[in-house]
């Protein structure tokens, strides 16, 4: 549940005599809040109030309506019919709320304002820091406040407002852009010794660093299994900057990103950028922001700066010495 400003939890202007039989939307929030966490320290938690408030809240709803709204037991607060009723109410509250802030957001007739974005640690890093500063040279009415994570921003809760996402199958109720194609090989510290072209196989007597299974990624994780990888990984961790800094200490080989390890001189390319591995990379906001001048300028903008790296992006292949 998104936290607004506002009139604030606990501080309702209408006394319980003047609000008896009108809930505020204070009151359905509580209420949903207390449903959705099942506990009133979770209510307290998402509402920022102390677990007394919530307490004391709870009872002087219940009492104006004089009704149940949860059975309480051990195990925590599961909504009565009634509790579900105002649930559910507050649910579609909440979402014409968020639907409006969007409307909102929408008109926007000039490049200014604040963008929420959400990308990777590993794009952050090895391509759109430059970008983000060239940006905000071109757009200094706009300020982007970056959030960093692996895991997709919900974009129809406004989360964030744009997420710059690696995918090979975006997010249907999303429109964006495919910015470029990613590609990925396996790289390995100079002090390995190791040669490029080496097949995968041979590699496969190498220590490897594996992803963790936060990191999420099936297609690698299928690679490895098909191709013998997993027995040799001898530490996992479940970000693709912490691979990289992995490689670079001289653990052992990886699979990495070519925009990420491609411009270190340290690190060698031991394979062609892996097919099975290529992924898109994509830039997607919800449809309600469409036409919005700020999100359009960032979206243009990085759609050409990142297609003009594009052979970067999609990694080099190696020089194979000619067959006698």
């Amino acid at each position: 549940m998104q936290k607004r400003t506002g009139t604030q939890p606990g501080k309702s202007t209408l006394s319980p005599q003047k609000a008896r039989g009108h809930l505020a939307w204070n009151d359905f929030e509580l209420v949903l809040a207390i449903a959705t966490a099942g506990s009133l320290s979770g209510a307290s938690r998402a509402l920022d109030v102390s677990h007394a408030t919530v307490f004391r809240r709870l009872g002087d709803i219940e009492q104006r309506l004089g009704v149940t709204l949860f059975e309480r037991s051990r195990s925590g607060y599961r909504p009565t019919l009634a509790g579900e009723e105002l649930a559910d109410t507050a649910r579609v509250m909440d979402e014409a709320a968020v639907a409006a802030e969007r409307k909102v957001a929408g008109r926007d007739l000039e490049p200014s304002g604040e963008i929420w974005t959400t990308t990777t640690d590993s794009l952050l890093m090895g391509l759109l820091t430059p970008l983000f500063k060239h940006f905000g040279h071109k757009y200094p009415g706009i300020v982007l406040d970056v959030a960093v994570s692996n895991q997709l921003f919900n974009l129809t809760r406004r989360e964030a407002d744009v997420a710059i996402r690696p995918s090979n199958r975006p997010p249907e109720n999303l429109i964006g852009r495919s910015l470029t194609t990613i590609g990925q090989a396996i790289y390995a510290h100079r002090s390995l010794g190791l040669t490029p072209g080496t097949s995968i196989a041979t590699l496969a007597s190498q220590p490897w660093i594996g992803s963790g299974a936060r990191l999420q990624d099936a297609a690698l994780n299928q690679w490895m299994e098909k191709n013998r990888l997993h027995a040799a990984c001898i530490y996992r961790v479940d970000t693709l900057v912490s691979i990289f800094s992995a490689i670079r200490a001289g653990m052992g080989l990886a699979v990495l990103p070519c925009y990420l390890a491609g411009d270190d001189p340290d690190l060698v390319q031991l394979t062609d950028p892996i097919p099975e591995l290529e992924y898109g990379l994509w830039f997607l906001m919800h449809p309600d922001l469409r036409g919005v001048v700020r999100f359009h300028a960032l979206m243009d903008f990085l759609t050409e700066s990142i297609r003009a790296q594009k052979q970067r992006l999609a990694g080099p292949a190696l020089s194979h010495p000619a067959s006698s």
